[in-house]
């Protein structure tokens, strides 16, 4: 397939796949927030997702790839994203504006590290992960659940939480979402709600999900565990040629349609391009 073509998806027909869970990551490496619905950026990623990080005094992300820290940091939302609350086991909580005056919130946070924290702020697309895909990333629920079975002990609330996906889909399969990128160069088309996304890429995993998302604590042996397990349960619908290792979950887009008046919703319908 020429690079730049739009994979077709003709095999048997689909079944009908409706969107669960809609998450976004208000500061990077901080916990989710859970909504009814959301729209999309000019540049495809979810309004709000990553819309704030953190820096050190060089530039550089203070985020969960480079310290398990961060796990230890509690944090809630107002409803508008105006405030966050932080806390620590075993510490007061304490409520920052998003807004204007950061200066408490960063101060917060560099005594938390110990060393000098800014926060910095990006509406119009935040600061994804995949800046070559920046639109929502896509799991399964079904998916979810069977790595879940890969590591006793481990709930699927908690695997959720390790891998922090955008979008979760009912699917009767697990890995159903395999089927929603190509070869190198090529995208699936789809549709959720009322925005058009392009799949690109199975994502390919860092550090992060090998940790308690709680408590930073690594689970022994979880890499090369996950690996196998995701080899040899990889479904016949993967693009094989995009294993160049098996620590790779979920989907990476990006948008290919997104007016900012179009919106996804919970139950929403993915539909695949013809």
């Amino acid at each position: 397939m020429a690079a730049g073509a739009t994979a077709m998806i003709q095999s048997e027909p689909l079944e009908t796949v409706r969107l669960a869970h809609i998450r976004i990551f208000p500061i990077k490496s901080l916990p989710a927030v859970s909504l009814d619905e959301t729209a999309l950026c000019p540049n495809g990623a979810l309004r709000n997702d990553r819309r704030w990080a953190l820096i050190d005094g060089e530039g550089k992300f203070v985020n969960a790839k480079r310290t398990a820290q961060i796990h230890l940091l509690e944090a809630a939302f107002s409803p508008d994203l105006d405030a966050v609350t932080l806390s620590v086991s075993g510490r007061p909580h304490e409520t920052y504006s998003l807004h204007g005056d950061r200066s408490g919130l960063a101060g917060y946070l560099s005594a938390f590290f110990g060393f000098a924290v800014r926060v910095i702020e990006q509406p119009a697309g935040g600061f994804p992960d995949d800046t070559e895909a920046p639109g929502p990333t896509l799991i399964s629920t079904a998916t979810l659940e069977t790595v879940a079975r890969w590591f006793p002990g481990l709930s699927l609330e908690n695997v959720r939480q390790r891998f922090r996906t955008n979008l979760e889909f009912t699917t009767s399969a697990p890995f159903w979402e395999d089927r929603l990128y190509g070869r190198a160069g090529s995208a699936v088309e789809f549709r959720v709600g009322e925005v058009l996304l392009s799949g690109t890429n199975p994502c390919q995993r860092c550090v992060v999900p090998t940790r308690d998302p709680a408590t930073g604590e690594i689970f022994p042996r979880f890499t090369p565990e996950f690996l196998r397990q995701r080899e040899s349960s990889l479904p016949a619908w993967a693009e094989l040629s995009r294993f160049n290792h098996f620590y790779r979950l979920a989907v990476n887009t990006r948008g290919v349609d997104c007016p900012t008046s179009a919106r996804i919703r919970l139950a929403d319908e993915l539909v695949v391009s013809e």
